[in-house]
């Protein structure tokens, strides 16, 4: 499959999940809608998480490096995050015969994201002092980091089990998708 990525680390993430079942190589499968409609559902929020994590991210590399900072880029992407998380319990399964093990994919990386909501929560909690700021810095932009790997791990969980084709017929289909595509 192709996959688009971005360079920087949260970017990475969302493009990442989108593009696991975007590309080339479909199935002559017949895929439902139900299944467009899930692929949909996914890649609309991952673009709408994509795009806050990225704003976060920025404003951590950018500075200026306060209290005040840190607090509002690692909200914006706990809430985000947590947003994310609320749309990834509600997908159910795609109707595929993969659908079970896409959906417990997707259950996996919803606990690991909520994990790390609670690592940037700690990390940023009566933060003080240039020292204590730039160290919790670190911490944030190591777990969005963490985020792209639990992604790209999902995205191989997806794609080693859509033996059938039809999950990547799917995202193919799904209009949100689109941007994705190579």
């Amino acid at each position: 499959m192709n996959w688009r990525l971005s360079a920087a680390g949260c970017a990475l993430v969302a493009a990442a999940l989108l593009a696991a079942g975007c590309g080339s190589g479909g199935s002559t499968t017949s895929t439902t809608s139900a299944s467009v409609d899930w692929s949909n559902s996914l890649c609309s929020a991952t673009t709408t998480w994509k795009g806050a994590v990225k704003d976060a991210t920025s404003s951590l590399k950018s500075g200026p490096f306060t209290s005040a900072t840190l607090d509002a880029a690692t909200g914006r992407a706990k809430d985000a995050t947590q947003a994310y998380v609320d749309t990834l319990k509600g997908l159910g399964k795609p109707d595929t015969p993969s659908g079970q093990t896409a959906r417990s994919a997707v259950d996996t990386l919803q606990t690991e994201l909520q994990a790390d909501v609670q690592t940037l929560q700690n990390a940023t909690t009566d933060v003080s002092g240039a020292s204590a700021v730039l160290g919790s810095i670190s911490v944030a932009s190591s777990t969005l980091l963490t985020m792209g790997s639990q992604v790209k791990s999902t995205v191989s969980t997806l794609q080693q089990s859509d033996v059938s084709g039809e999950l990547e017929q799917a995202f193919t289909q799904a209009d949100a998708c689109a941007p994705y595509r190579s």
